[in-house]
């Protein structure tokens, strides 16, 4: 049975409170109305003009922070979301789909197939770390968001960002995984509405390469905005050169 996660947004997102924020703002706002009455009173033109004008930057500057205090909110008052660690047979039945295609595509031995699987592996978990580097934020690898799978999972600023890996020795998404792809996250999406969580649901296609420069720039233009003009999410793309991956964490 697959291990209950610590998962509360609190601490998943470590958001810093806004009530003393809040609280100072309030203090700020009696200071200046205080002020502008005593202007009006003495007539004093000028101070009735700086204390107005105060208020109403005070004002703008507490409408913006709105919506930052009601995710916190939202956050704070939020238990736990309906994922759990994915379990190792949904992880093992990921990986040797992904390494079949792969052996496909390359033609290789079925002997080579062992290499090909650690290859994938270290791909993998070095393109979450530089994800992780790069959002600088908590994240959690191989989790099942109500039941559906993910190879990795994040929040960021009122965001829950599904993330899905790929690695690809040939400039294309195969279409089926794409639509797999928006099954998966439109059953998250629902998920999250229905829990009234005050949160977003985004994608992000982590995609590890290794093409010749030709082939990456025509993947970049497969992969334009009109091959997902139906999702329901927003989505991230990541390309990740694989060599550069492991100049950077693995060789000096």
């Amino acid at each position: 049975m697959a291990k209950q996660l610590d998962n509360s947004f609190v601490a998943l997102s470590r958001p810093a409170s806004m009530y003393p924020h809040v609280l100072l703002g309030g203090g700020v706002a009696i200071l200046l109305l205080v002020g502008l009455g005593l202007a009006i009173s003495t007539s004093t033109w000028p101070l009735v003009a700086v204390f107005a004008l105060s208020l109403v930057g005070l004002s703008a500057y507490s409408w913006i922070s709105f919506d930052k205090l009601r995710t916190l909110s939202a956050i704070e008052n939020q238990k736990h979301i309906a994922w759990e660690s994915a379990l190792p047979d949904i992880q093992r039945e990921n990986l040797n789909v992904e390494v079949l295609e792969l052996s496909r595509i390359l033609d290789v031995d079925l002997d080579q197939v062992s290499d090909l699987q650690s290859a994938y592996i270290v791909a993998e978990d070095l393109a979450l770390r530089q994800i992780q580097q790069e959002d600088n934020v908590p994240l959690i690898r191989h989790v099942s968001i109500g039941g559906i799978p993910f190879d990795a999972v994040l929040l960021k600023e009122g965001l829950l960002i599904c993330c899905d890996v790929s690695f690809l020795v040939a400039p294309d998404v195969r279409q089926e995984k794409v639509d797999a792809m928006m099954r998966k996250i439109a059953s998250v999406k629902q998920v999250v509405e229905a829990m009234k969580l005050g949160l977003t649901v985004k994608l992000m296609m982590i995609i590890i390469t290794q093409l010749t420069p030709e082939d990456e720039d025509y993947l970049r233009r497969t992969l334009g905005t009109k091959r997902f003009s139906s999702t329901p999410v927003d989505i991230d793309i990541r390309l990740l050169d694989f060599e550069a991956l492991q100049r950077i964490y693995v060789t000096d």
